[in-house]
């Protein structure tokens, strides 16, 4: 007994820093998913189908919990990250992630992707009290923490963005005749409002008549040629793109095939360089315009950033296979950072209660390649993290800025 002891005490001096570890969770709580070892997080993402470029965004985020992981965890625990393929389609989100909740037992769902996708699940998992967080859309829906208190997003909404795009047009283009092409679902809506509301704001009562076509597609379609041919052909000057990466890129090779070259103004959730421009087309891309809140990691002016070189080495390291001109890959590593932190911050509380009190908790947090001027502000009563913008357009073969920081509401 005595030689036991002695042995039990030899090994806890040896190991003192695990013990002093366990120690501190004598009085640790823990939901499904928790527990001195591991931290099970789950989400969705469209590996393949129409929307795969979106996949990149979850591989980041893999190869950035994998460093965590060697690293030594968070607080000590490792984090188990269950990412599966719903194709972009709601009714596989909805069978995904209800296993993922009911039959994985994850603490949380962490940025799982699409407004649609999102929206099928979105009461669900409020009933279930999971938290549904960084949400992977822009939907306004996402900041309604009075009806929906366990669902936030992350970006900047659609809404504002929508509504910017409208009142930079109507300041820039004289007699605008505007053409629409949207995609036939809630991230479509979305964008929509607030550019109509934006319309409404400049134009009077008179706003809808600017708008000369309105066109949609499928996510199942092939192409989008013949929406955009009926846009040259209402005689629209501005172009407002609301379209993921596949249908964006196809958008504004085609535009330019047949000759049409409005304003044009594309979305934030394709305006990947590496996605959507590139294969555009960079000839075929000049002076498209964009609201940013990331750094664009093809513009030479943030190559001397430390933020960015930390980026780029964490790539060459963690992600090496991927390409580095494909900013999803900046929105994946940015959404585990903050997701790893709200994780370090929960400490021995692993509840899904207390992720949600540190998911409202954000106070002026600078997170990496976002543009400078942007943090991160949540509160139990503001479920918007980042409300703020930079227009851009591209100039050459990557997005200029111009004009100054917008923030929704100003």
């Amino acid at each position: 007994m005595t030689m036991k002891l002695r042995r039990r005490d030899a090994l806890l001096l040896a190991g003192g820093t695990l013990v002093t570890s366990r120690g501190a969770r004598a009085e640790a709580k823990y939901g499904p998913g928790a527990s001195d070892t591991e931290i099970k997080i789950g989400n969705t993402m469209p590996y393949s189908g129409n929307a795969s470029a979106y996949g990149v965004v979850g591989r980041a985020q893999a190869a950035y919990f994998r460093m965590v992981n060697e690293q030594g965890g968070v607080n000590g625990r490792k984090i188990n990250f269950l990412s599966l393929d719903d194709g972009y389609s709601p009714p596989k989100t909805v069978e995904l992630v209800r296993q993922l909740v009911e039959r994985d037992q994850v603490l949380l769902l962490f940025s799982t992707l699409g407004t649609a996708c999102n929206t099928a699940i979105h009461k669900y998992v409020n009933q279930k009290k999971v938290p549904h967080i960084l949400i992977a859309s822009g939907a306004s829906k996402w900041g309604n923490p009075k009806q929906f208190p366990w669902s936030m997003g992350w970006q900047p909404d659609y809404h504002t963005e929508g509504l910017i795009y409208a009142k930079h047009a109507l300041a820039t283009v004289k007699d605008p005749k505007i053409g629409i092409l949207r995609q036939n679902d809630d991230m479509g809506v979305d964008y929509l409002d607030g550019f109509m509301e934006g319309l409404k704001a400049g134009l009077g009562k008179d706003y809808e008549k600017s708008v000369v076509a309105a066109v949609t597609y499928e996510v199942t379609d092939p192409t989008v040629d013949s929406q955009v041919l009926q846009l040259k052909n209402s005689g629209a000057n501005v172009f407002y793109n609301v379209t993921t990466p596949k249908f964006a890129a196809q958008a504004i090779k085609k535009s330019a095939e047949i000759g049409w070259k409005p304003a044009q103004y594309l979305v934030n959730v394709s305006a990947s360089i590496g996605a959507v421009i590139r294969p555009a087309g960079f000839e075929n891309s000049q002076g498209i315009i964009t609201a940013a809140y990331l750094k664009d990691i093809t513009d030479p002016r943030w190559h001397g950033a430390p933020d960015y070189l930390e980026w780029k080495a964490w790539m060459e390291k963690w992600n090496p296979t991927a390409n580095l001109i494909e900013s999803a890959n900046v929105s994946g590593y940015i959404g585990a950072i903050v997701m790893t932190r709200i994780l370090k911050n929960c400490g021995d509380d692993l509840t899904r209660e207390n992720v949600m009190h540190q998911t409202a908790s954000m106070k002026d947090w600078e997170v990496p390649m976002l543009l400078p001027g942007i943090k991160a502000n949540t509160s139990p009563t503001d479920y918007f993290p980042l409300q703020s913008v930079n227009l851009a357009r591209i100039d050459g073969e990557h997005w200029t800025l111009f004009g100054d920081l917008m923030t929704a509401g100003s």
